[in-house]
Parts: C-alpha cells; sequence; structure tokens
C-alpha cells in the first residue's frame, strides 16, 4: 500500500480526485466552507491528506473518514484527523446521505460488474452532494509504464504484479460512465486525468443540494 500511495503522488491518482472538487475548493466558491468526506477504500488514507491540504490552503475544512475492509490498514491510515471504519463497500454500514462528498479512488476495477453495480449504489446511497470514483484509464501504454517506472521506484514484486493487472482491468471513460449509469440511473460527468486516470462524478438524484 505505501507502493500505491506512492504511485498516486506521482502518477496523477490524488490530483484526479482534487481536481474533480476543484470547484469546491477553488477561492470564491459558492457554498459551505466546510463538508464531510468518506473515501471508500482508503488504504493508507493518502487522498483524504491530500484533499485536507489543499482545501486548508483555500480556506476550506474538510472533516475526512477513511474507510477499509483490512484491519491492518485501518490501524495504519488512523489518526486523529482521518478517523477509520471497517465494512464491506458493498454494505456500508452508514445511514443514507451521511456524508457530503464520497470518493471512491483505484477501487472500482477490482469487482466484477454486479458487486462494482453494489458498490456505486452504496457509494450514491450514502453522498448527500456529490460522488467522485475515480480509476485507471485502461491502456497497453499506461501497463508498461507502470512496469517501467516500479523498477527505480523500487516497487515490492507484488505492486509491480497488481499495477500492471489493475491497469488492464481499468475502464475507458465510455465504459465508466455506462457503469454508473446503469447503477444509479444518472449520467455522470467523465473526464480524463493525467497519468492514465479517470473520473466520474455526480450528485446523488435525492439531494436538494448542489456543489
Amino acid at each position: 500500500m505505501g507502493d500505491v500511495a506512492r504511485s498516486n503522488a506521482l502518477f496523477g491518482g490524488a490530483h484526479a480526485v482534487v481536481a474533480e472538487l476543484d470547484d469546491l475548493l477553488r477561492p470564491g466558491a459558492e457554498g459551505t466552507r466546510t463538508f464531510s468526506l468518506l473515501d471508500v477504500g482508503t488504504g493508507l488514507g493518502d487522498i483524504p491528506a491530500r484533499v485536507r491540504t489543499r482545501a486548508a490552503a483555500q480556506g476550506v475544512t474538510v472533516c475526512t473518514v477513511g474507510l477499509d475492509t483490512s484491519e491492518a490498514l485501518a490501524v495504519a491510515a488512523h489518526d486523529a484527523r482521518l478517523p477509520m471504519l471497517r465494512a464491506d463497500a458493498r454494505r456500508l454500514p452508514i445511514a443514507d446521505r451521511a456524508f457530503d462528498v464520497v470518493i471512491c479512488s483505484q477501487v472500482l476495477h477490482h469487482f466484477r460488474r454486479d458487486d462494482g453495480i453494489a458498490l456505486l449504489r452504496e457509494l450514491d446511497r450514502v453522498a448527500r452532494r456529490r460522488v467522485i470514483v475515480s480509476d485507471i484509464r485502461r491502456s497497453w501504454l499506461a501497463a508498461a509504464g507502470i512496469w517501467l517506472a516500479s523498477w527505480p521506484l523500487r516497487f515490492h514484486p507484488v505492486s509491480r504484479h497488481d499495477g500492471v493487472v489493475s491497469v488492464l482491468r481499468g475502464f475507458i471513460p465510455e465504459e465508466l460512465g455506462a457503469l454508473v449509469h446503469a447503477a444509479v440511473g444518472i449520467t455522470p460527468r467523465v473526464r480524463r486525468h493525467r497519468g492514465f486516470r479517470v473520473a466520474a462524478s455526480w450528485a446523488p438524484e435525492r439531494s436538494s443540494s448542489t456543489l
């Protein structure tokens, strides 16, 4: 997971999520200057930390909570600014509309279609104002790139293998948008980001607020 965190920093995983929040974090943005954020599949919590840092620089306070299935990761990621929950992302033990923003980065490609749809529905259920799902954009070039970069970065052999597999299980923008629509009946905004990333963002239909 340390290798994943480094990849997020170097290859755009963290940037993709922050960029999808840019309209909320930039100076002069309308709406509240404080919001809550749940990161499903948080790993070591590096992306919520990046969001908090960017938000603080713009005078915005973000109250973050991480969620993962692994007890070891929950212990490693937990600190005073990132309370942790352990749960199955397909069955979140969280009330409807409990968080302003729910993010899920580089997790969806690990699920089969039916389980992925269940995950997306849960993200949509617990989000009050916005859902952001960021993942790897499938590309042979990206697969070759992560393989080559893993050597000078001294990635663990498991990380090297899983990095290539993850890229090849990723999504092209049309696939990610179609999967979100199949899950929640909403056509999301889907954008490409640097580092072969793709992100879908939408507001749950039952929400009366917008960001």
